[in-house]
């Protein structure tokens, strides 16, 4: 296996051009250089030109490189993050920051408060009141603080499956057990199953995780969902612990209903939501997190038994006011190209991938494939590594025949067997090639 690609951060941070992204395994694709704005004439912003990100110790394309070889990692397609520029705005926000060159202890600013009250209320219709949010520096330390919080060692804390897989981290962090409450899946949709949801609460379940819109599925739950859900957990005296990091992201057709926003008074009072601008501006690095309640009584029992620190990062905190006070616009336009992104997936697996099905999602940028009629025509003999699920199998198969890396159903759950989950935000280039090499691979089955 090559080194990391030979990479060169100092040369990175020089602002040079960087290499195409399909360098290694396919003609070369434009790339945009590493410097300036890519903002076309008349406002729209370009998602469409390859800005690579090889050489950054990027999660989704360094880490898998040098993991898998270069020659394997044609597109990058697992981590959830974006491959595109953020706003421009924000850049700006940041060199202005930046050029006051001390970093020392940060005040939670009111504007930032401010900047997430008028976000949430203008796109929403969710009030959230100031002195109800606490600062994070992610959405994992926030949850994980409040499981510590209210859930002793041993207990069951309820997730639905297929789910995202960091919440099995946060459970075993703080010494408890996840439950499983499998999604029902119809007609290529899933779908609560509150019977089930209910069988499985006893006196050793103290909490919920929801994640709204779901993560892998790409479910945006109704309102009428969640107040079912809500209704069983604030009876039963299990708490919400809502998940809506990705909720600014939702395809045409489709509503987010913020947690907090249901009728029942009593309901949203049992709850904890979490959210970040990490999702939807990419900035996940720069550790900018907050949860906010309707309950006083739940925020002093996390900041106190949960031992909650509201870490402040002040590149993050700059970012994060810049993209809630100044890049809506570019925020709208993104949504819009994901969205056509998504009808562009289905539609082609649809007519040109063998063996495989895919449903537009409701939300995220995420595609939950069903691969489990290709699984079974893969020879577990053709691929190496013998203490892996199916999915690990078939993931190492379209490494090597596809040259996509994307990720293994088995780690979202018992329910994620027969699946992969796909992040498909990138230029649409990138979504082609991957698209055409997994047709390629598929018709050789």
């Amino acid at each position: 296996m090559p080194k990391h690609s030979q990479l060169d951060r100092r040369a990175f941070l020089r602002g040079a051009g960087l290499t195409a992204v399909a360098g290694a395994a396919g003609a070369a694709l434009p790339t945009a250089e590493g410097g300036g704005r890519v903002q076309p004439p008349g406002g729209r912003y370009d998602f469409d030109t390859i800005y690579s990100r090889i050489g950054t110790d990027s999660s989704k394309w360094d880490a898998q490189i040098a993991k898998y070889g270069r020659s394997q990692v044609e597109v990058g397609m697992g981590t959830a993050d974006q491959d595109f520029r953020i706003a421009p705005a924000i850049t700006r926000a940041l060199r202005d920051r930046v050029a006051h060159e001390n970093y020392g202890y940060l005040t939670k600013p009111e504007s930032y408060l401010e900047s997430i009250v008028d976000w949430n209320r203008r796109r929403y219709g969710l009030e959230i009141a100031p002195d109800s949010i606490l600062h994070s520096d992610g959405v994992h330390p926030a949850i994980i603080s409040t499981l510590r919080a209210f859930c002793p060692p041993g207990s069951k804390i309820l997730l639905q499956t297929p789910g995202y897989n960091g919440f099995y981290t946060d459970i075993r962090v703080v010494g408890a057990v996840a439950e499983e409450c499998p999604l029902r899946l119809l007609n290529g949709r899933y779908r609560m199953d509150f019977e089930d949801l209910e069988r499985r609460i006893d006196h050793d379940t103290y909490a919920f995780i929801l994640c709204n819109p779901q993560n892998p599925t790409g479910n945006v739950w109704s309102r009428d969902d969640l107040m079912t859900l809500g209704e069983i957990c604030t009876r039963r005296r299990v708490i919400v612990l809502a998940d809506e990091i990705h909720c600014d992201f939702v395809t045409r057709g489709h509503t987010y209903t913020p947690y907090a926003t249901l009728d029942d008074e009593a309901i949203v009072r049992n709850s904890v939501t979490y959210k970040s601008v990490s999702k939807s501006f990419n900035l996940s690095s720069l550790k900018c997190a907050y949860l906010f309640s309707t309950n006083a009584d739940y925020l002093d029992r996390i900041l106190g038994a949960g031992q909650h620190r509201q870490g402040m990062n002040t590149l993050g905190v700059v970012a994060a006011e810049t993209a809630y006070n100044e890049c809506e616009n570019w925020l709208d336009q993104l949504v819009d190209y994901i969205d056509g992104t998504q009808e562009r997936v289905e539609s082609f697996v649809a007519s040109r991938v063998p063996h495989v099905r895919v449903v537009k999602p409701e939300g995220t940028y995420l595609s939950w494939l069903d691969v489990s009629e290709a699984i079974d025509r893969v020879d577990p003999g053709d691929v190496a590594g013998h203490d892996e699920t199916p999915e690990q199998r078939f993931q190492r198969y379209l490494l090597e025949h596809a040259h996509i890396h994307i990720n293994p159903g088995s780690s979202y759950g018992t329910s994620g067997a027969g699946c992969m989950r796909m992040n498909i935000a990138a230029s649409r280039q990138l979504v082609d090639r991957a698209l055409g090499n997994l047709a390629t691979a598929m018709a050789r089955l």
